[in-house]
C-alpha cells in the first residue's frame, strides 16, 4: 500500500505510539496496557448488580473517561501513521474502533430499546482486551503461525465434519431413533460432543452397537485432537526460529563496551555512545 510523508511531529508520535524500541515507546505501551486492563475491570464490576446499584454513576464516569482517552489515541494513530487506510482496515485498527463505538452508540439508542441490545453494546467494550495483542511481539508470531497453517487447519476441520457426519448417521441407524437420537442433526451433535471428548451426557446410546460406535468415536477423538496442535506448534516454532535468526543477523556488539544492539537502524551505542559497526560487518 502507498504511504504518505510525515512531518517531524508526526514521526515523533509514530515512534512513540507504534514503536517499542525507544524508552518513550515502551512506557507508552505499559501505560496503555494498564489503562486497558483498568477499563476491562470496570466493565466486569459494572456487570455485578449490587456494585452497579451503588457505584453505577462512578462506573459510567470512568467509562466515558476511558472512551474519550481511547478516542484521542485512535485519532492520533490515524493522524501520525504513514498508511492511514492500512491501519483503519487492519485487524488492530478494527479492534480499536470496536472499543469506541459501543459507548457512543449507547447515546443514540432510546431508553425504550431492548435491554439485550444495550447489554450487547456494553459487553462489546471487552474487545479492548484484544488490544493487548498488538502490544505483544509474541502475538505477532502466533498470528503469523495461524495464518500460514490456515489451509491445513481448514482441511482438518473438513475431515472432522465428514467424520462427525458419518458417526452421527451410524449411531442414528444403530439407535433407531430411540434414547434421544430422534434425527440425524441431533446424532451429529452427539458425535461432535463425543469426538471432541467433551461428553455432555445429554444424549447417550444404550444399544450395544451404539455404545461400540461411541467407543470408536472417543478413541478417534483422542487420536485426532493433537493434529491441529501439532500443525500450529510447528508453524509457531518456525516463526520463532525465523525471528531469532533475523535478530541474530541484525544484532551487533559495540566495539567499546560490548553491549548488544538489535536495532538495525541504530548508528551509535545506547550505552556508551560509540559508533556501531554496520550490520553484517561486525568486527571479530
Amino acid at each position: 500500500m502507498s504511504t504518505r510523508p510525515q512531518s517531524a511531529l508526526q514521526k515523533q508520535f509514530y515512534d512513540v505510539i507504534f514503536g517499542t524500541e525507544t524508552p518513550a515507546g515502551k512506557w507508552f505501551d505499559i501505560a496503555l496496557i494498564l489503562v486497558i486492563l483498568a477499563s476491562v475491570v470496570v466493565i466486569m464490576l459494572d456487570s455485578v448488580y449490587k456494585l452497579d446499584s451503588e457505584y453505577g454513576n462512578i462506573y459510567l464516569q470512568l467509562e466515558w473517561a476511558f472512551t474519550l482517552l481511547f478516542t484521542v489515541e485512535y485519532a492520533v494513530r490515524i493522524w501520525c501513521t504513514t498508511n492511514r487506510k492500512g491501519y483503519v482496515l487492519s485487524v488492530y485498527g478494527i479492534v480499536d474502533l470496536l472499543c469506541l463505538l459501543p459507548t457512543y452508540l449507547s447515546i443514540l439508542l432510546p431508553q425504550t430499546a431492548p435491554l439485550l441490545i444495550i447489554r450487547l453494546l456494553r459487553i462489546l467494550r471487552i474487545f479492548r482486551v484484544l488490544r493487548l495483542l498488538s502490544l505483544l511481539r509474541e502475538a505477532n508470531f502466533l498470528a503469523g503461525a495461524l495464518q500460514r497453517s490456515a489451509r491445513k487447519v481448514f482441511v482438518f476441520f473438513a475431515m472432522m465434519i465428514i467424520l462427525t457426519t458419518i458417526f452421527g448417521c451410524l449411531v442414528y441407524v444403530a439407535e433407531g431413533g430411540r434414547n434421544g437420537f430422534d434425527n440425524i442433526p441431533v446424532s451429529i451433535y452427539w458425535a461432535v460432543v463425543t469426538i471432541t471428548t467433551v461428553g455432555y451426557g445429554d444424549v447417550v446410546p444404550h444399544s450395544a452397537i451404539g455404545r461400540g460406535i461411541a467407543a470408536i468415536g472417543m478413541l478417534i477423538g483422542y487420536a485426532v485432537i493433537a493434529v491441529p496442535t501439532g500443525i500450529i506448534t510447528a508453524e509457531l516454532t518456525l516463526s520463532q526460529q525465523t525471528g531469532q535468526d533475523k535478530d541474530r543477523r541484525e544484532s551487533r556488539n559495540c566495539t567499546n563496551c560490548a553491549s548488544v544492539e538489535k536495532d538495525s537502524t541504530a548508528h551509535y551505542c545506547r550505552n556508551c555512545g560509540s559508533p556501531l559497526p554496520k550490520p553484517g560487518h561486525e568486527c571479530a
